[in-house]
């Protein structure tokens, strides 16, 4: 409990209006927002009352990643290249993620914010990119982004994420709104996979044709900083996968 409490001490002076709530009934609500290009004031550790924290676990932003590109693509299904109508095979993922915004009295749904979501492909190929190992500048696959409704919810349809040297398998997403006082907001983060899903999905074709995944979870640096919380709980979906992910910021 020392050694949580300490970490929770470390996440808060690093990301001190980030957080995760448990809600009855409910996934795990990530509430993460920062000023973009701010500068947050660091409380000493002393400052930290774990008896006045919400009954939450402490999540922090995680890192952008390669290949965030503002492709400005409105659109729920982001498996085809819209430049030439061919789609990326995969096993299929249904994925809803649930924004919310975090008030005193609770939490209710935020319409009119912005999610990006991007990753690569079944063989670990990000678009639009000129990377060492692949170049594909122009072509615009496995991206999108949708506007939350009424009711806070964006929807994808896309395919299981494929590996690539030193990371684990992931799905990279991005939440843009504004502030109280108008000023942009952005939270920024990383969804995982259970190993065991993941091995069964890259046992079959066309991931199997990039051989055997060299990293899983816990190996992943990015993924030990937080990853255990955005876990995707994942349920079968026809011949594919859905997940629904929560998602709250707490803009002020």
């Amino acid at each position: 409990m020392k050694n949580n409490n300490r970490q929770l001490a470390r996440i808060f002076r690093r990301r001190d209006v980030l957080a995760l709530f448990r809600a009855a009934g409910t996934a795990i609500l990530v509430v993460g927002c920062i000023p973009r290009k701010s500068s947050l004031a660091v409380p000493a550790p002393s400052v930290v009352n774990y008896a006045t924290l919400p009954a939450c676990i402490v999540s922090p932003e995680q890192t952008e990643g390669p290949y965030f590109v503002d492709e400005k693509l409105n659109r729920s299904d982001i498996r085809s290249d819209p430049t030439n109508a061919l789609v990326k095979s995969g096993t299929p993922l249904h994925l809803i993620l649930h924004i919310s915004q975090i008030g005193s009295t609770g939490c209710t749904p935020l319409g009119g914010a912005i999610v990006d979501v991007w990753h690569c492909d079944a063989l670990g190929v990000y678009s639009d990119v000129a990377d060492p190992n692949f170049g594909t500048v122009g072509q615009k696959f496995l991206r999108g982004y949708q506007v939350s409704n009424a009711n806070g919810n964006v929807e994808f349809i896309t395919i299981y994420p494929g590996w690539y040297e030193g990371r684990t398998v992931h799905i990279h997403f991005k939440i843009r709104t504004d502030g109280t006082l108008g000023q942009p907001y952005e939270f920024t983060s990383q969804l995982y996979f259970d190993d065991s899903i993941t091995n069964e999905v890259h046992s079959q074709t066309p991931y199997t044709s990039k051989g055997q995944r060299t990293l899983k979870n816990a190996d992943d640096g990015i993924f030990t900083d937080g990853g255990e919380q955005m876990l995707l709980k994942l349920a079968k979906n026809g011949q594919g996968y859905a997940a629904t992910f929560n998602v709250g910021l707490k803009v002020t």
